[in-house]
This record gives C-alpha cells, structure tokens and sequence, in this order.
C-alpha cells in the first residue's frame, strides 16, 4: 500500500512540476503555474514522510516548521530587488543538501561493508536498501555519491560567490588566481583520478579531497565571471543545482527526485543557451567561466553627456504619438514600476502607442523586467522581447531608458574591444529621441562606458528613476 500510494504520489506530483515549468513560459499563466508547483511540492513531501522507510517523525515535522517559518520569514522580507542574490543563496543550500546527502551515503557504505549477514538483515530504510545491493550496485551507488557531491559542492561555492557579487559584499569584476583556468583543469583531472580511487576502494580520504577540489572550482569559476554577466551565472548555477537534485535522487533511489533535478538541471541549462545567444558568448565559456573581459584597448568616446528636465521630457512626450520604454536594474532598485505603469496609463489615454522592450538579460536575473511590470499591471500585451520590437526603434518618436547600460549600449555593434562585443543590444539610438533615466553619470554594475549617453539625439534625466517618474506624471496633458 505505502509503495502503491507513494509511486501515484510521485507520478501526480511531477506533473504538476512539468505543468509549472510549461505555465512559468508566459506572463498570463505564470499565477497558475505558481500554485502548481507549491501544490506538487506539498504532495511531494507528503508522500515521502508517508511512503514507505519514512521514520524520525518528530524530527522531520520541527524541520519542515522550522524551514517553512525561516521561507516565510524571507519572503516577508526580500525586496524584488534582492531576489537575485535570494535564488543564488537557495541554490546554495541545493548544492550543500547534495554534498551532506553524499556523505550520509558514503558512511551507510562503509558501515554496511563491515557488518556480518546478521546485522544486516536487521537494518531499516536506507540502510536496508543498501545492504541488499549487489558489488556492481554498489559500484554504481559510489559513482552517483561521487558526482552528487562533486556537483554540489561546485554548486555550493559557485552560489556563494554568485550571492557576494550580487549583493555587493564581493567585487563583481572577473578575478582569477595565477593560472587561470590550468587550475580548473588541475583540480578536474584531480577530481577524475579520485573518481577511480573511490571506485576502487571507497576511500574517505579520495572523496574528501576530491570535496575540496569540487569547492575550489566553484569559487574559482564564478569569481572569473564578471558583474555584467550574473544573469548567466545565476541560471547556468539553477541547472547545476538541478543536477545536483537528480544525482541525490539517484542515490536515495527516489524517482522524483531525479525527475526533478532533471527538470531543473534541463531547463536551467536551455535557459543559459538561450541567454549566451543573447549575449553572444559561448555556452562552453560559461561552464568553464571568465568570461565577458576585453580583448584590447576599447574605444574613446567623445563629446557630453546632456541634461534635460521633466518639463523638457514631458513636453517630448506630449507631441510624441510613439514610445519605447525600455526598464532596467535601476527601475528595480528604485521600485519605479508602479510610477512607470501609471505614466504608461496616462500615455496611452492620450491615445499614444506605448510599448516595453525586454532584453533577455535585462536585471540581474531571468525574467526580471517581466516580473516588476506585472506586479505593476502593465498589460501583457505591450511588453515585447527584443527581436519583437528592435526594428522599430526608427519609427519610434521617444525611447526611455531606465536605469539600463549594457542591453542599450551601442559599443556591442561600434567597438570589436568591448567586453560586449557581438552582443545583441536594443537600438534605442536610432528612436528620434532617446530620454535616459539615470542616478548619475557612472557606467553602472558592469563598469562599461555607453557611448548611447554622449549621442546627439540621447538627453540624460539624472536622477532617482521613481522621483523622475512621478516629477512627469501631473505634466503629461
């Protein structure tokens, strides 16, 4: 019955997980898709206490109250802007979960290898289902251990470092060791040789060592990964973490687990090929890291940043009958989104054609810009992806940057020595005018100087993004 029960569970349970992955596609479906998820997840949960060598009740239901109070508590407290950092930090704890779970697999292994027939018969749970495997089991059983902690602790690190960059505790410019990616190279042949070692012998020394190593690569990769590249990292990190799951599944013999982790291992990885593509890097550079540095002396801008007003903007606003906004890290980090939907509702009132462009990486995670509009309300059908909407910059009357660089800046078409080289941007310059909502005149996260500031049709409205906003609202008739 428990085996019966367990086995349904699971099935309904992954695919509720593949219905929120297909659901989280598009802006109208995300709500649903949402709930699919935490319902597939409390089954999930559910059938495993329940199913069949559950036990340490008590101790399971005060983790589950503990973690489900500390998850309330962070999404009570986690501002949009932070969410970034908050999903490199969960990735972490993946990652740690699969390095402990290896571990707990390596000592039932061992333990189990010195008990007689006896003490054998007389072992519950996981135990008991390791006792019954035969030598090539077990050969395989040390093969997913082995990986599961090399990939969570990879995961580990990598999702700290990720967390510091993001949230500015570690500086977000691509730094290396002497060596450079010899040492990632070394510490993977080591990581291979160890994977023979423990093969053979089920040395705890051989997966010690190889647990360090794991853990220098993932420090190693990610701090070699510059700011302007997070949103990369933090996906290619969500397929690691993926990977890590399935690998934990394997060893716990748990069927949705690995069903899980391959979704999540899958989809992240698709997501990092889709977001290189619109970077235009490599998807192999981003597994082995450092990448988006220069590759020669970059190209002087010249001439001056010039400032406009709110009156000067809302007066372009008013006899514009096209705009293009265009919302970035800096709309985030002022919380605009509200005042952006508002002036867009007034816009469109007045009968003007209104739309958003998104860039795929546009803020520091996938989907960024799409989330902060839609708590805004801004209706689905006015924000369009890049390739959507880039060809029709030249018919556009206004474009408004907000608080964007890097998805605007023209040097990823005018300068072969930038780190954005071949980068597919959106073409705001060629609107007729082009309004930039701006804190001040740095070049932002990334560090990279936009010749779209100094261009002859482009005016700079400094300041927070949220006052600017609100300072047009009462002038737009």
């Amino acid at each position: 019955m428990e085996y019966g029960f367990t086995t349904a569970a699971y099935v309904v349970a992954a695919v509720l997980f593949i219905q929120s992955l297909g659901g989280l596609s598009g802006q109208e479906s995300a709500k649903r898709a949402v709930w699919y998820g935490i319902f597939g997840m409390a089954l999930a949960i559910a059938a495993t206490l329940y199913g069949p060598g559950a036990g340490n009740w008590m101790i399971s239901l005060v983790m589950i109250a503990v973690g489900g109070v500390i998850g309330w508590y962070v999404a009570q407290r986690v501002q949009m802007t932070e969410m970034p950092q908050l999903v490199a930090a969960m990735h972490s704890l993946v990652g740690l979960a699969a390095v402990f779970i290896g571990f707990n697999t390596h000592i039932e292994l061992t333990s189990i290898a010195g008990m007689d027939e006896a003490a054998r018969q007389a072992l519950t749970g996981f135990a008991a289902k390791v006792a019954e495997k035969t030598a090539v089991e077990v050969a395989i059983l040390r093969v997913e251990t082995f990986l599961g902690v090399f990939i969570g602790a990879v995961t580990f690190t990598g999702s700290v470092i990720a967390f510091g960059k993001l949230a500015g505790k570690v500086d977000g410019k691509a730094k290396k060791l002497p060596g450079g990616h010899v040492l990632n190279a070394g510490a993977a042949i080591i990581s291979l040789v160890l994977l023979f070692v423990y093969l053979q012998s089920g040395s705890t020394v051989a997966l010690l060592v190889m647990t360090l190593a794991a853990l220098f690569i993932g420090y190693h990769l990610i701090m070699g990964i510059g700011g302007a590249d997070m949103p990369v990292v933090v996906s290619m990190l969500n397929s690691y973490s993926g990977w890590a799951a399935a690998a934990i599944g394997f060893s716990l013999s748990n069927d949705l687990l690995i069903v899980v982790g391959a979704l999540v291992g899958s989809s992240g990885a698709i997501l990092s090929y889709i977001m290189c593509k619109a970077m235009n890097r490599s998807f192999i550079s981003v597994i082995l890291g450092g990448f988006g540095g220069t590759t020669g002396p970059a190209m002087e801008v010249t001439g001056e940043q010039i400032a406009i007003d709110a009156e000067g903007v809302a007066a372009a606003l008013n006899d514009a009958d096209s705009v293009i906004i265009i919302p970035g890290y800096g709309m985030a980090v002022a919380q605009a989104q509200q005042s952006v939907s508002e002036l867009t509702r007034k816009l469109r009132a007045k009968g003007k054609n209104v739309r958003f462009a998104i860039h795929p990486v546009a803020g520091r995670l996938p989907g960024h810009m799409n989330v902060l509009l839609a708590e805004a309300k801004v209706p689905y059908d006015i924000v369009l992806e890049m390739d959507e909407i880039n060809e029709d910059f030249p018919e556009t009357d206004v474009a408004i940057v907000i608080g964007s660089n890097d998805i605007v800046n023209p040097a990823a078409q005018e300068d072969p020595n930038s780190p954005i080289a071949g980068m597919p941007v959106l073409e705001c310059w060629k609107a007729k005018q082009v309004f930039v909502s701006k804190r001040g005149q740095g070049t932002g996260y990334s560090g990279i100087e936009n010749p779209l500031f100094y261009k002859e049709n482009t005016r700079m409205f400094y300041g927070d993004a949220k006052k600017s906003i609100d300072a047009l609202l009462p002038m737009i008739e």
